[in-house]
């Protein structure tokens, strides 16, 4: 058993997690939605507006900018480990946003509130991830 911090885990997780690509890969994964989106919102400009619009999020050319700058740049960030608290903090303020405008269960009934609330605890789930991605980004250890 390989232990940390006082916590067990098996032999074969410490080695699996003390492999040098796992946690860049990690980071990748877990901001992968954010750059994809924001790439996708660059090569698609108007669509990005349309979808600020959509929500309800005035003026709509201002927030898809936002939202670009913020998805590229913060997942840069958590990515190589540079500021990560800047770029984490800021994706997870963007992911309140969207589940406040996006997944309002609370104005739903039926299959599209079962629909919004999952997807509202996916996202509250993320900014954990994010949170924690700072903090361990703090750690002696490479994450």
């Amino acid at each position: 058993m390989v232990t940390i911090s006082g916590r067990s885990n098996p032999a074969w997780v410490g080695l699996v997690l003390a492999q040098p690509w796992v946690m860049p890969l990690a980071r990748l994964a877990l901001v992968s939605a954010y750059l994809i989106g924001g790439i996708d919102k660059v090569l698609h400009f108007n669509d990005a507006i349309s979808e600020q619009a959509h929500f309800g999020l005035h003026p709509a050319a201002l927030w898809a900018v936002l939202a670009i700058a913020v998805e590229i740049f913060g997942s840069l960030c958590v990515i190589f480990r540079r500021f990560t608290w800047f770029g984490a903090g800021g994706l997870g303020v963007l992911t309140v946003v969207a589940m406040l405008v996006a997944n309002d269960f609370w104005n739903h009934i039926g299959a599209a509130r079962f629909m919004a609330l999952n997807s509202f605890f996916e996202h509250l789930g993320l900014i954990a991830a994010l949170v924690l991605a700072t903090v361990l980004s703090d750690s002696q250890h490479e994450i």
